[in-house]
């Protein structure tokens, strides 16, 4: 079975929303043009047709790929005004929530929330948890605030009691400005600032405080599984930032799963090393990918048929209840 862990709807009820928020990220309307703006640091054009449903189902059946796990991918809800956030959060739910009622075989959900109102996040919580939602999404960073600030605490303790996975993903750094050109947000930025989140949470202790708390790197780990080794030293060896762990970080990157999103093989074995059998799951990104192609990479690991099997699909199962 191949279940897709990586998967993005936009829907069009959002798309407003976007384009009532006072500040970037918002939407401007050109005509019939929907051009997402973050200001002057990138700006790109919504495609409708890329997130229709039916393509998605389409481009599935060619690749083999029997389920998806749904999400928005950015500009993600946490980034509006506080009085749209839990409005923007609960329309992306409720339309996922619709395609996985009309497909129930084929898509699951991966709940977005209002991350800068914490207390309105728990609520939205427990509503998609109800509503069969597998998970829920963490942006690399919430409104330009840190994911490790302390008054986002109680949600991950609400996630670690409903058993709720989460699921990280790069929107646009707040230092963007800075890497603008040559369109290099896109091509390492926001996986930079992604293992930036993931470190966060590993060194403020989050993961230490819950140790039941189950989280998903996409991209193959961003960097840090290249770098554990330095920041290890980091910290054992040169005593820094060990105020809140009892462990290495790499004793808590060991708890992290990844997602196969890469187009390198090479990138996929160095995963599979690093991250072991058990704790990659495959994804697509789809729209923006040829499908195909990311279903061949893991066909053509170098890996025995049984951790093929796992990665494809039987690692999801078991960590999103799917079956």
């Amino acid at each position: 079975m191949r279940i897709d862990c990586q998967s993005h709807i936009f829907p069009n009820t959002y798309t407003e929303i976007l384009a009532q928020n006072p500040h970037p990220p918002q939407v401007i309307r050109h005509g019939s043009e929907a051009i997402v703006t973050y200001g002057n640091v990138q700006t790109f054009r919504l495609q409708d047709d890329a997130y229709d449903p039916k393509r998605k189902l389409k481009d599935m059946d060619a690749a083999g790929v029997d389920m998806a796990l749904l999400s928005t991918n950015i500009p993600p809800p946490c980034m509006l005004a506080p009085e749209l956030g839990n409005k923007g959060a609960q329309t992306i739910n409720n339309a996922i929530a619709e395609l996985v009622d009309t497909h129930p075989h084929r898509f699951a959900g991966l709940a977005c929330l209002p991350w800068q109102n914490p207390d309105e996040a728990t609520m939205e919580m427990d509503r998609v948890k109800k509503l069969g939602f597998r998970g829920i999404m963490l942006y690399s960073h919430i409104g330009g605030k840190p994911v490790d600030a302390p008054q986002f605490e109680p949600v991950y303790a609400h996630a670690e009691s409903l058993q709720m996975p989460i699921v990280m993903h790069p929107t646009v750094p707040p230092w963007g400005e800075s890497i603008k050109d040559h369109w290099m947000i896109g091509m390492m930025g926001l996986q930079v600032d992604n293992s930036f989140a993931l470190l966060r949470l590993i060194l403020s202790g989050i993961l230490e405080r819950y140790p039941n708390l189950q989280l998903v790197m996409p991209h193959v780990g961003g960097i840090l599984p290249y770098m554990s080794g330095r920041i290890d030293h980091q910290t054992e060896v040169l005593g820094r930032a060990r105020e809140h762990i009892t462990q290495p970080p790499s004793a808590y990157l060991s708890r992290i799963y990844l997602d196969t999103v890469s187009p390198s093989l090479q990138a996929l074995h160095y995963a599979y090393q690093f991250a072991g059998e058990h704790r990659l799951l495959f994804g697509t990104d789809h729209p923006w990918v040829d499908m195909p192609r990311f279903v061949g990479l893991i066909e053509e690991m170098d890996i025995p048929k049984a951790a093929r099997a796992r990665i494809f699909g039987d690692n999801a199962v078991k960590l999103f209840d799917l079956i």
